[in-house]
């Protein structure tokens, strides 16, 4: 056991669900190169927007034609 690891915890003050929020989603990371992570903020940069929602925008359309081959 490590040294800040206690032999027992007293959770009977503790409030079960405190901060569940039903329907709250996850947001998952995707890491990207380097490269191509430079290369996409500078197509952002150019177009103006956020990496985020350039990358979003690319999947989208790429999903799009995915679904249309199907």
């Amino acid at each position: 056991m490590s040294d800040d690891m206690r032999e027992e915890y007293d959770f009977s003050k503790g409030e079960r669900g405190k901060f569940y929020q039903p329907g709250a989603g996850a947001q998952i990371p995707v890491y990207l190169s380097d490269r191509l992570q430079e290369y996409l903020l500078q197509i952002a940069e150019r177009k103006g927007t956020t990496l985020n929602e350039l990358v979003n925008d690319l999947l989208e359309r790429e999903l799009s034609i995915v679904e249309a081959m199907m």
